[in-house]
């Protein structure tokens, strides 16, 4: 039987739920209307909010699709009632409040209960992804003081050249010296008890992947990220009973944003389909199988996808949405045109859930994030004077803390000092904002650089060249120049079927000229395979490296020039 305050804890986060899913389509009265819940001095979400709503629910929580065409359903009872044998059993070999367990499945049932039975123990989960080495293993054991593994067997040999006394948990057939995850399976047991975690205990250790330094690890609370993603909630807009899609690889921030927190949340059912390769025409199918309702996706498959037939149409599709880099306007109208859908774009980091937004019932511009989500206090902050205007930094102004915000970064007091600089935290991005308040992303502070003069957004100069059909991802950078100090270059990835030929570059050249400004005018182009952190983010800073080393005579470039091509036109009056 749920306690009294058990009970007024749950009544507090429903209650803010609802504002927000009453209030969707109204972004005013929702910004207006929405406060972030108080609830005093114990708070577990596992408890309070998945075990209130899910205990004697027969609906699907969790529908699971492999590539083979085989699948399994769990309801919101099995996953409580699941979680809680995986809890008893976790305890039973060591697992306490206040210890850090790395995760590292696949999207497979054992993930989810895992999460949860963490959680309801009071333990922190570090999610990790089984891409990761042993190096890189023995960094996150070390820093984050894991005392707890729990892995697939397949990974567990990765372990031998991790060192460290922690307990190690195995999924599968467990190796000597690992305890079997699938033991929980066989225990009789009562529900879960509340652990007395506090709203401002440590529940999530997230390494960002890095695109610019060493992976920081962040610090998430009992509420940051299961309080802070009602924000995220509003702005996916499913509904209880909906079916929700989204494409994301465990181990990172917004798989438990939109493969967890978000639709669960909204009581929907979260829909996964798992492929070893990418293919567009059978994620299609399957979400149209399905009936998804809500569907998110990262720009790189949104891409993919307007390359396949989107003749078949939406499915039963209502929400569409963008998240993880910019998406360019291009992407958007082709899906406009093939099902009459917009897709709204959203903005956050592993540090913020999602903080800006292009939420339901507000016009969607091309190329902007969107608007601050309720709750969220967004500023843009000019990085000269410190102070607010319409283009500078995107931060958060800390004299109004969102319950969303990290605590900071673990063991790391410099950085945190200097993101949490002059009451405000910051992100580390640069925007715009017009008249109405839509905010533009222009690309990350040390991305945004000057050519002749004049700053470059090289977000805006990737949007025009992906435009062109022998592109299938760009990544501008600055090249050094004697004469203009440093010129606009783009590396280029090419789509299927196009080759790496003086005509293409020609062709592409040609087209940025025809679609860019004259100060805008990309000069160089090189066909590369762009560099990626593990999560699949291009890493500029490597490239911007590449053309330093060029200059300096300690790299070959293979690359053409403008004023190769004396044919190119004038850009268009």
């Amino acid at each position: 039987m749920m306690s009294s305050m058990s009970s007024s804890t749950t009544a507090a986060y429903r209650a803010a739920r609802d504002v927000l899913q009453d209030l969707a389509g109204d972004y005013e009265k929702a910004v207006t209307a929405f406060e972030w819940p108080d609830f005093g001095d114990r708070f577990n979400w596992a408890i309070d909010w998945f075990d209130a709503v899910a205990r004697g629910v027969d609906r699907t929580a969790l529908w699971i699709v492999e590539e083979d065409g085989s699948e399994a359903k769990y309801s919101f009872d099995q996953l409580a009632r699941r979680s809680d044998q995986v809890a008893a059993h976790l305890a039973a070999h060591g697992v306490a409040r206040g210890d850090r367990v790395l995760l590292m499945l696949d999207n497979q049932v054992e993930l989810w209960e895992s999460m949860l039975a963490v959680m309801k123990l009071g333990g922190v989960i570090l999610p990790a992804t089984t891409a990761l080495g042993p190096a890189e293993l023995t960094d996150r054991v070390e820093r984050a003081g894991v005392a707890h593994v729990l892995v697939n067997a397949a990974q567990t040999a990765k372990f031998d050249q991790v060192p460290g006394s922690y307990r190690r948990i195995a999924v599968g057939d467990a190796p000597a010296g690992w305890v079997a995850y699938r033991d929980a399976y066989e225990l009789s047991v009562p529900p879960a008890e509340h652990p007395g975690t506090a709203p401002g205990d440590p529940q999530l250790l997230y390494f960002t992947s890095g695109t610019t330094s060493k992976p920081k690890l962040v610090e998430h609370t009992q509420v940051s990220y299961p309080v802070g993603h009602l924000a995220t909630s509003f702005w996916v807009a499913a509904k209880p009973g909906d079916v929700h899609l989204n494409i994301s690889s465990p181990g990172w921030a917004k798989h438990a944003w939109s493969c967890f927190f978000a639709p669960w949340i909204a009581e929907a059912t979260i829909f996964v389909y798992n492929y070893t390769r990418f293919d567009a025409a059978k994620l299609l199918e399957q979400l149209r199988r399905a009936g998804v309702n809500t569907f998110c996706a990262p720009p790189t498959v949104w891409r993919m996808l307007i390359k396949a037939d989107l003749s078949g149409g939406p499915g039963a599709l209502r929400e569409l949405l963008s998240a993880g880099e910019p998406l360019n306007p291009e992407v958007m109208d082709q899906v406009a045109r093939a099902w009459g859908l917009t897709i709204r774009d959203g903005y956050g980091q592993t540090e913020l859930p999602l903080a800006v937004g292009n939420v339901p019932g507000m016009p969607v511009k091309p190329g902007s994030m969107g608007l601050p989500l309720p709750g969220v206090p967004i500023v843009l902050v000019d990085p000269l004077t410190g102070e607010p205007a319409d283009e500078g930094e995107i931060c958060v102004d800390l004299s109004r803390r969102p319950m969303s915000l990290m605590t900071g970064y673990r063991g790391d007091p410099e950085r945190n000092a200097e993101a949490m600089a002059g009451g405000y935290y910051h992100t580390g991005d640069v925007a715009s904002r017009d008249a109405d308040g839509y905010i533009f992303y222009i690309g990350r502070t040390d991305d945004v650089f000057k050519a002749s003069d004049y700053k470059i957004s090289p977000f805006e100069l990737e949007s025009v060249l992906i435009e062109h059909p022998a592109v299938a991802e760009a990544a501008v950078v600055p090249a050094p120049d004697e004469l203009r100090l440093a010129v606009p270059k783009a590396y280029v990835a090419l789509a299927a079927g196009y080759e790496p030929t003086a005509e293409t570059a020609f062709a592409i050249l040609q087209h940025a000229r025809e679609n860019l400004a004259p100060y805008q005018r990309i000069r160089r182009i090189e066909f590369f395979e762009l560099p990626k952190t593990i999560s699949g983010k291009i890493r500029r800073v490597d490239l911007r490296g590449r053309e330093e080393r060029a200059a300096a005579g300690q790299a070959e470039v293979t690359e053409y020039r403008d004023d190769q091509f004396p044919q190119l036109k004038a850009p268009k009056a």
